[in-house]
């Protein structure tokens, strides 16, 4: 086992957080960008495919070369519902309320333990569900979800918003089944290269221009590229050989109590109270689970020792 792989499993928990809170910031690179949401894509998985293929090419062409047809077509469905996620996603809040469209596409966690659960065939304890349950109600309370911001959203942009969800709990669960198999970079590097190929061809088929926009986006797409594309993103695929998509999952449906205290640092957004109280659960909800999924993993591991 190298160095890294030492390092992702004793920490993964922690790496994971970490990964969630780059993510989070997302929204504000977002916002102060003018490109439209293909362009952003492209120029996004532009700069930062490379950074992820050089390594693969340098060091682990065996490990790529020994990738089965099966687990690439996978991987590229995976990439496939990576780019989903992003196109839905920045076009919900361009057509409905943020905060209904935050509450929406927060549900991803529901999918994946819908997939965990029926398709997979695995058990998930109650407790660990009420866990990800209290912290979902959280996100709604931060989100400000009622009845007038849901009245005043656009019906085809909360659609999208819940389809940024759908896609973002199947491309995590995929990821988690390939990446038993496949390494974490070649995997990381082969999902990204999918989903650039999806823009690639969205880029064509709509006619989107890819120049002609201010060096302000471009270089706002670059640290957006290393901030959430490889400081979220990526190490979440690297993250899929130590833990269970549905723990990275439940933590990402937290991103929006980050995003609150990003707003605070970089924006002077000071939160609401029933924001603050939104948080709360939403950290109660996430610490609740992983307490009681730290139990499950230790018992399974006890379990494993009585039977040898």
């Amino acid at each position: 086992m190298n160095n890294e792989n030492a390092f992702l499993k004793k920490y993964v928990k922690i790496v994971v957080v970490l990964a969630v809170v780059a993510s989070s910031s997302s929204g504000i690179f977002g916002s102060a960008i003018a490109a439209p949401s293909l362009a952003i894509g492209f120029w996004r998985l532009t700069v930062g495919v490379p950074f992820c293929a050089i390594p693969v090419f340098l060091k682990q062409k065996e490990q790529l070369k020994a990738v089965k047809p099966k687990e690439l077509i996978w991987t590229f469905i995976a990439g496939a519902f990576l780019f989903g996620h992003y196109f839905t996603w920045f076009n919900a809040v361009k057509l409905t309320n943020v905060a209904s469209a935050v509450v929406l596409a927060a549900m991803h966690p529901l999918v994946v333990l819908v997939i965990t659960v029926f398709l997979l065939r695995r058990k998930v304890g109650i407790r660990p569900v009420m866990g990800i349950v209290l912290a979902l109600l959280g996100c709604c309370m931060v989100a400000g979800f009622d009845y007038r911001q849901l009245s005043s959203g656009n019906f085809t942009g909360d659609m999208l918003a819940l389809g940024a969800a759908i896609c973002m709990g199947i491309y995590f669960a995929i990821g988690n089944e390939v990446r038993k198999t496949v390494a974490g970079s070649v995997y990381v590097f082969l999902v990204f290269a999918s989903c650039w190929i999806c823009f690639v061809i969205g880029i064509i088929a709509t006619k989107t221009p890819i120049l002609g926009y201010s060096a302000h986006d471009y270089l706002l797409i670059v640290a957006m590229t290393f901030v959430c594309q490889i400081g979220a993103h990526a190490v979440f695929n690297l993250c899929f050989g130590y833990v269970d998509s549905l723990y990275v999952s439940a933590w990402e449906s937290g991103e929006s109590v980050f995003a609150i205290v990003l707003g605070i640092i970089f924006l002077g957004q000071i939160p609401e109270g029933w924001e603050i109280v939104g948080c709360a659960v939403v950290v109660t909800g996430l610490l609740y689970y992983n307490y009681h999924t730290g139990i499950a993993e230790k018992e399974a591991l006890k379990n494993q020792g009585g039977s040898k």
